[in-house]
């Protein structure tokens, strides 16, 4: 394997660069090097050749390597063949541990139609598998361990042919994750718990959780992206940022009732000052008017018992539920209305004096 292109955790696909070396030996293409001038080996057209139909097990698509179109001979019937291929394969992803997953990835290089008797799969040589994994290492989002080759027949369509596995263990490089996602959503929980150090006045510290709560959801959908939705299981990551989603909710709620309460307990208080206000207001009415009454009819004569006068108008304002300025308006007919019949009286008496 040359180098992997691509992971995908939404489709749980890998795409790789391989590069399949074959050797097999052929008793009809020997010759002697000394009648040839010395030639030891030969390049030809692969189309004049038998090749092994060699395919991968695993893979979904066309392969869009330019394909090697020479093959090598040499004098002892030696025959090699290199193709490089691009696979695209399916790779069945765990991701309960994301960012700190560890990935297997199978390639399984097989036989179309030769059962094992016929065509044999080996493994390659150390010094080829080393130069492998030397060049597996050099990638930048996956840190690859030490594959794994199996070579076992495996049952197909009522004959055994020869399988050899090559097993891809990786592990992803997970800092890059803790810097983008982990630590932002701590950093918005942290912020979350210093809104209460705010005032409950006011929605300022309402709209501050709203907004907190909103970027949480864009992290959240931004993981939604990257993870798997045909997943069995639920990512860990997944379970964290709605643990953080649902105690900033918890906060934002319990901020809107603390908010309730305090307003309800303000107009309460501002109820019981009102009506305290309108009692008050309607004592001293009813005691000014009795007053200026009794002043007026002392100074015309008009003798009445004040105590009555002054008693109605007390109880006139102490069982009345108007409002101060309507008080003041019924005060104020109160005095008009006596003044017209200290008017009338007067006058009566005018007329009893001249006849």
């Amino acid at each position: 394997m040359e180098s992997i292109l691509d992971m995908s955790e939404m489709d749980q696909t890998f795409v790789s660069v391989i590069r399949i070396y074959m050797k097999w030996e052929d008793p009809h293409l020997h010759w002697d090097p000394d009648h040839f001038g010395g030639l030891d080996k030969m390049r030809v057209s692969a189309d004049l050749l038998w090749k092994p139909d060699l395919m991968i097990k695993e893979m979904i698509e066309k392969n869009k390597a330019v394909p090697n179109p020479f093959i090598t001979l040499h004098s002892n019937g030696t025959v090699e063949h290199v193709r490089e291929l691009m696979v695209v394969s399916t790779c069945r992803m765990e991701v309960r541990r994301f960012p700190f997953d560890v990935q297997h990835c199978n390639l399984s290089l097989k036989s179309m139609v030769y059962p094992e008797e016929e065509l044999k799969i080996e493994v390659l040589t150390d010094g080829e598998r080393k130069w492998s994994e030397t060049t597996l290492r050099d990638q930048i989002k996956w840190k690859f361990l030490t594959p794994g080759v199996t070579n076992r027949p495996v049952p197909e369509c009522d004959q055994k042919q020869s399988v050899l596995i090559y097993s891809i263990r990786m592990n992803r490089r997970y800092p890059i994750f803790i810097a983008n996602f982990l630590v932002p959503i701590m950093f918005l929980f942290c912020l979350d718990l210093a809104s209460f150090l705010m005032p409950d006045q006011g929605c300022e510290r309402v709209s501050f959780e709203i907004t907190l709560l909103l970027a949480v959801t864009v992290m959240q959908l931004i993981l939604n992206d990257v993870l798997p939705s045909s997943s069995d299981t639920i990512p860990l990551i997944v379970v964290f940022s709605i643990g953080m989603f649902c105690l900033m909710l918890i906060s934002l709620l319990e901020t809107i009732l603390v908010m309730y309460l305090i307003k309800k307990d303000s107009a309460s208080e501002e109820s019981n000052a009102d009506k305290g206000l309108s009692e008050d207001c309607g004592d001293q009415q009813g005691n000014n008017d009795g007053v200026e009454t009794e002043h007026i009819l002392q100074t015309f004569g008009f003798q009445l018992h004040l105590s009555n006068v002054k008693k109605w108008t007390h109880c006139a304002c102490k069982v009345s539920d108007e409002p101060p300025t309507e008080l003041l308006s019924v005060a104020e007919e109160v005095r008009v209305g006596l003044i017209c019949k200290m008017n009338v009286y007067l006058r009566f008496k005018n007329k009893e004096n001249s006849n």
